[in-house]
């Protein structure tokens, strides 16, 4: 069988290169490894903010290699360069349209949140906050006069709460917005406003094009809905064999493995290595 001309893979992090302990396995890493030391880019891609990815970056050990010094965060809204410790890429949500969307949230009952690369901001913690904090491995911080402080524009705002109920704040906010933010829940329990034309498919394809091979060579792996657009967009888009069944559908490929059984090793070993 003939091996796919892949140039850079990249990964999103829950349900995806992690399993449910939230681990990489060893035989993932040795196969991610082994990719790097081919020289094919190897960029973690997550909705996390940069601090909360680095503990996988330094799991895999490749961050001092050409192959590993990229990593994408925020579902894309920034590309952080490690040799040179730089965002090389931002896009943020226009100020006008986090207040507003931290107004809807507040009459749905539920709070806000923003990112920085190492803290997540609110204007009163809530147990849904805390949740997200826990998870993500973030500072969480509350900020007494939110509302001011969301004028500076983030690239993220997050909004977490009961799942149900967030569908009906889904379809509140895009029907609001149109497309002058990109809307979506990434979790059952976590809803997310970013910027428009943004996500892990522009930013994979704006980081390809500038290491002078394109989106095409580029593999994609993920399960959800915030990484539709690397799905469709990656020249291999490839989706967990456990993830939607709509992110399964529109995939190139999808897994024989999940990701408790080291499903993107299984494909990478079967089509790159």
């Amino acid at each position: 069988m003939d091996k796919f001309d892949v140039k850079l893979i990249a990964l999103d992090l829950d349900d995806t290169l992690l399993n449910d302990e939230r681990k990489i396995t060893d035989k993932t890493v040795a196969a991610l490894r082994e990719c790097a030391d081919r020289g094919i880019y190897i960029v973690l891609c997550s909705g996390r903010a940069e601090d909360a990815i680095l503990p996988y970056v330094r799991r895999l050990e490749i961050a001092g290699k050409e192959a590993g010094r990229y990593l994408i965060a925020i579902n894309g809204c920034s590309i952080f360069d490690l040799h040179k410790r730089l965002q090389i890429f931002c896009r943020k949500v226009e100020p006008e349209i986090l207040l507003r969307a931290n107004e809807l949230a507040e009459r749905a009952g539920y709070k806000s949140e923003v990112y920085t690369p190492d803290t997540i901001y609110y204007n009163e913690e809530t147990k849904w906050t805390k949740l997200d904090v826990d998870m993500c491995g973030l500072k969480g911080q509350v900020v007494e006069d939110y509302e001011e402080f969301l004028q500076k524009g983030f690239t993220k705002m997050l909004v977490p709460g009961d799942p149900e109920d967030l569908l009906k704040l889904q379809d509140t906010l895009k029907a609001e917005f149109g497309e002058r933010a990109v809307i979506f829940t990434s979790k059952p329990y976590f809803l997310e406003i970013l910027p428009p034309d943004c996500g892990k498919g522009e930013a994979v394809k704006w980081l390809s094009e500038q290491l002078g091979f394109g989106i095409d060579k580029a593999m994609g792996f993920g399960d959800s809905m915030n990484d539709e657009s690397l799905i469709k967009m990656a020249g291999y888009g490839v989706a967990m064999c456990n993830g939607l069944p709509y992110i399964k559908t529109i995939a190139d490929f999808v897994t024989e493995k999940d990701n408790n059984n080291d499903g993107i090793a299984d494909f990478i070993r079967t089509y790159v290595l």
